[in-house]
């Protein structure tokens, strides 16, 4: 048991922790991006763009994660591209995220009333002007808890790239406990601990983010 709390082990555990969360920041930034753009593309209905992107997310949002990371990692080098490990997670984080995030985007400003967009359209501002100016900010509160819980997901399913061999925390701890069988439950309860911390965390921040917005 004591094998598991040597300076050892804790700074490999470190490092995997370190690595899940540079996942996870990437591609939270990256699939925000890419979501938003890919949202507000399906919530302005521009003719055949609008329906191949809805058509596009709706697949990727049905595969699951897994796949999708196998493919980025085995499949694209087939075809000639190649990204190394941590950027074929990021990859497919990214993917899968974004079309996800894409919905929840939608959603939000299409939560908001018609009539905004037509008053800021009536003013003379562009359709682009009025969702960033009038629509977005008011959906963003809407959106703040699906996306946070969205992003706490993100956070979760870097445990998935541990397929792909990527050190992250999951795959450093599982070596821990492969060569000391005995370590099996603590290190178990150091990756839960590790998760949760994180994933509390950013959930907490989300509140007081989405309070001090509501003001």
């Amino acid at each position: 048991m004591a094998q598991a709390f040597t300076w050892s082990n804790l700074r490999f555990i470190l490092d995997g922790l370190l690595v899940t969360l540079e996942v996870a920041i990437v591609s939270i930034i990256l699939s925000f991006i890419i979501g938003s753009i890919l949202g507000i593309l399906r919530y302005l209905k521009i003719p055949i763009l609008s329906l191949v992107v809805g058509i596009v997310v709706d697949i990727i949002r049905n595969l699951p994660l897994l796949l999708i990371i196998f493919f980025t990692y085995f499949a694209l080098p087939q075809i000639g591209i190649q990204f190394s490990i941590f950027w074929s997670a990021v990859v497919a984080l990214t993917i899968f995220e974004s079309a996800m995030l894409s919905e929840i985007i939608r959603g939000g400003l299409l939560a908001v009333p018609k009539g905004q967009m037509e008053a800021g359209i009536s003013t003379g501002l562009t359709k682009g002007q009025t969702i960033f100016y009038i629509v977005l900010p008011q959906g963003l509160k809407l959106m703040v808890p699906p996306l946070v819980s969205q992003f706490v997901s993100l956070i979760r399913d870097t445990s998935l790239a541990v397929i792909i061999s990527l050190p992250e925390l999951t795959h450093n701890t599982k070596i821990i406990y492969a060569q000391h069988p005995n370590t099996v439950l603590p290190m178990f309860f150091i990756m839960a601990f590790c998760y949760f911390i994180i994933c509390y965390s950013l959930s907490t921040f989300s509140k007081r983010f989405e309070m001090s917005y509501s003001k």
